[in-house]
């Protein structure tokens, strides 16, 4: 009988023991949600500063985790920032890597390392959900109606759930894994960047038939498909074309799928949100309710549609495991394509906070965005300084998940798995910035390298931070990047411009 008993206690300490196994695994394996929002800007959230919206849902996230205050994206256009966050590089480095058209190829490397089969080489369930934007198949021309291969499965994506490039560029369709949804075999899509394909009207030719009128000279005026003008031309593929006001929730419904389907298991998945790019057509709940046109009500759809996701974490149990970073792509801009009010109902509300410029500016605007990083239980809450940036996910999470990079790939990538659970307030001693002109920042001081654009641009109504002359900013005492200090400083500003060459020159 003792030895029974005895034999039973050895059997139940061993099963404490390889629970407590499993349980410190799953701690270091986390779930991974990664929502990137599209244009948000630095002044964008009221955790942020803003006082003329309310963001509740990321106002709570943020409260529960780290909020960083020189969190970065590498660009100030959309393609090259989800360059260097799928890839760990500087796009600057890599040809081809500026904003998209809808038809362009892959541009993402299938031989390399990406932030997705990082995590798929340590076994979990990796999933896209959203815009994609950086080019599907190996050349221009593919074939709509097939198999669209390469494209975010050979990068390292188990599922996906995508719309191409944006939703002011056609082809306005859904792609699930390789194919585009509920496409009929009778009704062939084409697509043509180049000259008009089809008898679909334009923007151009048609401004009667628009529900929401194009920005003059931006371009947004040729296929109409719902009453609003996109970039490109487009015939076919009537059935599957999307609903523009539909779309965000068409993204959140597969998201929380991915997420339910996977709860049991480490997932990574990667939301990345159209709101609030051009066009902007939130549900009808939203419009109206924010006060700054549909702009405004984009970002309270984005918001509720995060607090949904967060809401749908707590019930399945799982919120304690799971890391939630949000983010934005890169700056704002108000007038980017479509008269949408984002202009005449501004009422106050600075998309930049107290930052110069915007999206496509070399300015702190165009980089420095909303940088919120939450896992219960195991970040204290806190406000971070650390200056880090979005290419630095993949070392850090290889880090934290103990998956090794082969040598050559993520080469811009740093290790900031300390700063990002809280526990230091170091990031990056150097960091590049792509909006226009090069940037480099060091300590708190930045220098934008001497450029012949135009200083402010008259379409969008953002300053480039164009000068003929160098320019130099104390950051940690001029945010607003108001004095030019590069002629007081000249010993500083030669330092800064040969460590930029030096980055530059880096293989």
């Amino acid at each position: 009988m003792k030895k029974n008993l005895l034999s039973l206690f050895f059997i139940a300490m061993a099963c404490a023991a390889t629970a407590q196994s499993v349980k410190k695994t799953r701690i270091k394996s986390p779930n991974v949600i990664y929502i990137y929002a599209d244009d948000l800007g630095y002044g964008d959230l009221s955790c942020y500063g803003a006082t003329k919206i309310q963001t509740p849902n990321l106002d709570r996230l943020a409260a529960n985790g780290i909020r960083f205050t020189d969190g970065h994206c590498t660009s100030a256009t959309c393609t090259p920032s989800r360059y260097a966050l799928m890839t760990g590089e500087y796009p600057w480095r890599k040809k081809g890597t500026g904003i998209l058209p809808g038809d362009a190829a892959l541009i993402i490397p299938t031989d390399r390392t990406t932030l997705p089969n990082l995590f798929q080489k340590a076994g979990y369930q990796t999933g896209i959900v959203g815009k994609w934007h950086l080019g599907l198949g190996e050349t221009v021309t593919k074939d709509w109606n097939g198999e669209i291969k390469p494209g975010p499965n050979e990068v390292g994506f188990n599922y996906s759930f995508i719309f191409p490039a944006t939703a002011d560029r056609v082809p306005t369709v859904f792609l699930e894994n390789h194919k585009v949804v509920a496409l009929e075999a009778n009704d062939p899509i084409a697509v043509d960047y180049t000259k008009k394909v089809g008898d679909d009207p334009t923007g151009k030719d048609h401004p009667e038939l628009l529900k929401m009128q194009s920005s003059p000279g931006q371009g947004h005026n040729q296929t109409i498909v719902n009453g609003i003008g996109r970039i490109g031309y487009m015939s076919g593929g009537k059935m599957a074309r999307w609903v523009d006001e539909e779309v965000s929730t068409t993204f959140l419904a597969n998201a929380q799928s991915f997420i339910e389907k996977n709860q049991k298991q480490p997932f990574f998945l990667y939301f990345a949100l159209t709101e609030p790019h051009v066009p902007r057509m939130p549900a009808t709940r939203f419009k109206g309710k924010s006060g700054l046109g549909l702009r405004g009500d984009a970002i309270l759809q984005l918001d509720w549609t995060v607090g949904e996701i967060m809401k749908q974490l707590r019930l399945l149990g799982i919120e304690k495991n799971t890391m939630v970073i949000f983010t934005s792509d890169n700056g704002p801009v108000l007038d980017d394509g479509y008269q949408d009010e984002a202009v005449t109902k501004q009422n106050g509300h600075l998309p930049a906070g107290v930052l110069r410029g915007g999206k496509y500016s070399a300015l702190e605007g165009g980089t420095r965005v909303p940088f919120i990083v939450s896992w219960p239980g195991q970040i204290k809450p806190q406000i971070s300084p650390a200056l880090l940036s979005q290419m630095d996910l993949i070392a850090s999470f290889s880090s934290l998940i103990g998956q090794p990079i082969p040598k050559g790939d993520a080469p811009d990538s740093e290790n900031l798995i300390a700063a990002l659970l809280g526990k230091t307030v170091k990031g990056r001693s150097s960091f590049v910035e792509q909006g226009g002109p090069l940037s480099v920042i060091k300590e708190g001081w930045k220098y934008i390298s001497p450029s012949e654009g135009a200083p402010y641009m008259k379409d969008v109504g953002i300053e480039s931070g164009n000068l003929p002359t160098a320019q130099l900013y104390n950051l940690k005492e001029d945010l607003s990047e108001k004095n030019n200090l590069a002629d007081r400083y000249p010993e500083r500003v030669k330092e800064l411009a040969e460590l930029l060459e030096e980055i530059r020159q880096k293989k």
